[in-house]
Protein backbone atom coordinates (compact mmCIF):
# COMPACT_ATOMS: atom_id res chain seq x y z
CA UNK A 1 0.00 0.00 0.00
CA UNK A 2 1.15 3.67 -0.63
CA UNK A 3 1.99 5.41 2.81
CA UNK A 4 1.24 8.77 1.18
CA UNK A 5 -1.44 10.88 1.05
CA UNK A 6 -3.85 10.14 -1.45
CA UNK A 7 -4.70 12.65 -4.07
CA UNK A 8 -7.27 12.26 -6.65
CA UNK A 9 -10.11 14.75 -6.56
CA UNK A 10 -9.05 17.67 -8.37
CA UNK A 11 -9.75 21.32 -7.12
CA UNK A 12 -13.15 21.93 -8.99
CA UNK A 13 -14.09 18.46 -7.94
CA UNK A 14 -13.47 19.41 -3.90
CA UNK A 15 -15.59 22.45 -4.47
CA UNK A 16 -18.66 20.26 -5.82
CA UNK A 17 -18.82 18.89 -3.38
CA UNK A 18 -18.46 20.87 -0.58
CA UNK A 19 -21.35 22.58 -1.84
CA UNK A 20 -23.32 19.80 -2.46
CA UNK A 21 -22.91 18.61 1.30
CA UNK A 22 -23.94 22.22 2.50
CA UNK A 23 -27.19 22.26 -0.23
CA UNK A 24 -27.75 19.20 1.57
CA UNK A 25 -28.19 20.43 4.99
CA UNK A 26 -29.85 23.47 3.97
CA UNK A 27 -32.37 21.66 1.84
CA UNK A 28 -32.29 19.23 4.72
CA UNK A 29 -33.29 15.98 2.47
CA UNK A 30 -31.75 13.41 1.35
CA UNK A 31 -33.30 13.41 -2.04
CA UNK A 32 -31.08 13.58 -4.71
CA UNK A 33 -31.56 17.14 -5.97
CA UNK A 34 -29.18 16.71 -9.22
CA UNK A 35 -30.72 16.08 -12.72
CA UNK A 36 -29.64 13.27 -14.64
CA UNK A 37 -27.87 15.50 -17.38
CA UNK A 38 -25.79 17.00 -14.04
CA UNK A 39 -25.26 13.51 -13.13
CA UNK A 40 -23.73 12.42 -16.45
CA UNK A 41 -21.82 15.72 -16.66
CA UNK A 42 -19.90 15.02 -13.57
CA UNK A 43 -16.66 13.65 -13.68
CA UNK A 44 -15.52 9.86 -13.34
CA UNK A 45 -14.41 10.03 -9.84
CA UNK A 46 -17.26 11.68 -8.57
CA UNK A 47 -19.21 8.99 -10.06
CA UNK A 48 -16.93 6.51 -8.78
CA UNK A 49 -17.69 4.34 -5.57
CA UNK A 50 -15.69 5.33 -2.47
CA UNK A 51 -16.14 5.30 0.98
CA UNK A 52 -16.05 8.88 2.54
CA UNK A 53 -17.25 10.83 5.81
CA UNK A 54 -18.84 14.34 6.12
CA UNK A 55 -17.60 16.18 9.15
CA UNK A 56 -19.28 19.18 10.93
CA UNK A 57 -16.96 21.65 12.88
CA UNK A 58 -18.77 24.31 15.01
CA UNK A 59 -16.37 27.08 16.27
CA UNK A 60 -13.68 24.82 16.12
CA UNK A 61 -16.18 21.86 18.29
CA UNK A 62 -17.16 18.28 16.26
CA UNK A 63 -20.87 18.87 15.61
CA UNK A 64 -21.56 15.81 13.42
CA UNK A 65 -19.36 12.64 11.80
CA UNK A 66 -21.03 9.92 9.88
CA UNK A 67 -20.22 8.11 7.07
CA UNK A 68 -19.19 4.82 5.23
CA UNK A 69 -15.78 3.01 5.49
CA UNK A 70 -16.67 0.80 2.50
CA UNK A 71 -17.23 2.47 -1.32
CA UNK A 72 -21.06 1.14 -1.33
CA UNK A 73 -22.21 4.40 -3.23
CA UNK A 74 -21.08 7.06 -6.21
CA UNK A 75 -19.04 9.95 -4.47
CA UNK A 76 -21.65 12.64 -5.18
CA UNK A 77 -24.34 10.49 -3.34
CA UNK A 78 -22.22 9.44 -0.29
CA UNK A 79 -21.59 13.08 0.56
CA UNK A 80 -25.32 14.19 -0.06
CA UNK A 81 -26.51 10.77 2.33
CA UNK A 82 -23.50 11.30 4.94
CA UNK A 83 -23.78 15.11 5.07
CA UNK A 84 -27.60 14.70 5.84
CA UNK A 85 -26.64 12.03 8.22
CA UNK A 86 -24.06 13.93 10.26
CA UNK A 87 -26.36 17.14 10.45
CA UNK A 88 -29.54 15.24 11.33
CA UNK A 89 -28.95 11.91 12.76
CA UNK A 90 -25.59 11.69 13.99
CA UNK A 91 -27.05 9.75 17.70
CA UNK A 92 -24.27 12.38 19.40
CA UNK A 93 -25.95 15.22 18.98
CA UNK A 94 -29.38 17.40 18.26
CA UNK A 95 -29.95 17.66 14.78
CA UNK A 96 -28.58 20.73 13.49
CA UNK A 97 -30.77 24.00 13.33
CA UNK A 98 -31.09 26.12 10.53
CA UNK A 99 -29.97 29.05 12.78
CA UNK A 100 -26.69 27.12 13.08
CA UNK A 101 -26.18 26.41 9.54
CA UNK A 102 -23.61 29.84 8.54
CA UNK A 103 -21.66 28.75 11.86
CA UNK A 104 -21.08 24.41 10.53
CA UNK A 105 -17.91 23.97 8.92
CA UNK A 106 -18.10 21.07 6.73
CA UNK A 107 -14.83 19.00 6.06
CA UNK A 108 -15.40 15.29 3.67
CA UNK A 109 -12.65 12.96 3.78
CA UNK A 110 -12.71 10.63 0.90
CA UNK A 111 -11.37 7.09 2.01
CA UNK A 112 -8.93 4.13 0.45
CA UNK A 113 -10.31 0.54 0.69
CA UNK A 114 -8.94 -0.65 3.86
CA UNK A 115 -6.35 -3.46 3.68
CA UNK A 116 -5.65 -5.84 6.74
CA UNK A 117 -2.89 -4.99 9.01
CA UNK A 118 -0.80 -8.22 9.98
CA UNK A 119 1.29 -7.70 13.15
CA UNK A 120 2.53 -9.99 15.73
CA UNK A 121 2.18 -8.39 18.83
CA UNK A 122 1.69 -4.89 20.59
CA UNK A 123 5.26 -3.88 20.05
CA UNK A 124 5.05 -4.47 16.26
CA UNK A 125 1.45 -3.26 15.62
CA UNK A 126 2.69 0.01 17.07
CA UNK A 127 5.80 -0.21 14.86
CA UNK A 128 3.55 -0.24 11.76
CA UNK A 129 0.51 2.72 12.37
CA UNK A 130 1.82 5.93 10.67
CA UNK A 131 0.33 8.41 12.49
CA UNK A 132 -1.29 11.51 10.29
CA UNK A 133 -1.77 9.24 7.40
CA UNK A 134 -3.43 5.41 8.65
CA UNK A 135 -6.97 5.63 9.29
CA UNK A 136 -7.36 2.86 11.85
CA UNK A 137 -10.42 0.05 12.23
CA UNK A 138 -10.74 -1.81 14.90
CA UNK A 139 -12.85 -5.24 15.05
CA UNK A 140 -12.97 -7.99 17.86
CA UNK A 141 -16.37 -10.36 17.01
CA UNK A 142 -18.74 -7.79 16.59
CA UNK A 143 -17.58 -4.77 18.50
CA UNK A 144 -15.62 -2.50 15.94
CA UNK A 145 -14.97 1.19 15.73
CA UNK A 146 -13.01 3.41 13.59
CA UNK A 147 -11.01 6.61 13.98
CA UNK A 148 -10.13 9.06 10.64
CA UNK A 149 -6.27 10.26 10.17
CA UNK A 150 -7.02 13.31 11.33
CA UNK A 151 -7.48 12.01 15.08
CA UNK A 152 -4.17 11.90 15.28
CA UNK A 153 -4.18 15.42 15.66
CA UNK A 154 -5.93 14.95 18.61
CA UNK A 155 -4.79 12.07 20.12
CA UNK A 156 -0.68 12.25 18.64
CA UNK A 157 0.64 8.64 20.80
CA UNK A 158 0.01 5.61 19.30
CA UNK A 159 -0.87 3.98 22.45
CA UNK A 160 -3.66 6.81 23.28
CA UNK A 161 -4.93 6.88 20.19
CA UNK A 162 -5.67 2.57 20.72
CA UNK A 163 -7.07 2.99 23.75
CA UNK A 164 -9.57 5.76 22.17
CA UNK A 165 -10.26 3.87 19.71
CA UNK A 166 -10.55 -0.09 21.97
CA UNK A 167 -13.28 2.39 24.10
CA UNK A 168 -14.80 3.88 21.18
CA UNK A 169 -15.80 -0.08 20.19
CA UNK A 170 -16.78 -0.52 23.36
CA UNK A 171 -13.76 -3.07 24.63
CA UNK A 172 -11.05 -2.48 27.42
CA UNK A 173 -8.67 0.45 26.68
CA UNK A 174 -5.96 -2.15 27.13
CA UNK A 175 -7.61 -4.16 24.47
CA UNK A 176 -5.21 -3.59 21.63
CA UNK A 177 -2.35 -5.01 23.80
CA UNK A 178 -3.45 -8.42 23.72
CA UNK A 179 -2.91 -8.89 20.02
CA UNK A 180 -6.83 -10.30 19.14
CA UNK A 181 -7.74 -7.34 17.39
CA UNK A 182 -8.22 -7.65 13.84
CA UNK A 183 -6.61 -4.35 12.71
CA UNK A 184 -7.20 -2.50 8.76
CA UNK A 185 -6.14 1.00 8.02
CA UNK A 186 -7.13 3.22 4.97
CA UNK A 187 -5.68 6.17 3.63
CA UNK A 188 -7.85 9.47 2.92
CA UNK A 189 -7.82 12.44 1.08
CA UNK A 190 -9.41 15.24 3.14
CA UNK A 191 -10.55 18.69 1.81
CA UNK A 192 -12.80 21.32 4.14
CA UNK A 193 -14.78 24.86 2.73
CA UNK A 194 -12.36 27.83 2.52
CA UNK A 195 -9.40 25.42 1.74
CA UNK A 196 -10.36 23.18 -1.45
Amino acid sequence: MNNEKIQTINTKDQEFLLKLARNTIIKKTVKNSLTKDEINSLSGVLKEKRGCFVTLNKHGDLRGCIGYILPIQPLYQAVIDNAYNAAFSDPRFNPVTKDEIDDIHIEISVLTIPEKLNYKDKDDLLNKLKPDIDGVILKLGYRSSTFLPQVWEQLPSKEEFLSHLCMKAGLSFDEWQKGKLEIEIYKVEAFEEGKA
